[in-house]
């Protein structure tokens, strides 16, 4: 099974996806859903998981330098 983004029938983006997407880190994020699910064991994840980590800290870092 691939997790992916949802379709909404209303056209509104579920806010955390679309704070995903903005920071670049969508794709990263299913990574992570995919494996838990396939494994059923989230620490199973831990390379996805630090990937994910590692993205999400870039993009806020990027942001602290904006402003």
């Amino acid at each position: 099974m691939t997790i992916k983004q949802r379709d909404r029938a209303d056209g509104d983006d579920d806010p955390v996806e679309s704070m995903l997407k903005k920071s670049g880190c969508l794709e990263l994020h299913y990574k992570v859903m995919e494996c838990i699910n396939s494994t059923k064991d989230w620490r199973k994840c831990q390379e996805e998981v630090n990937e994910f980590r590692s993205c999400v800290s870039k993009h806020k870092e990027s942001q602290t330098r904006r402003q």
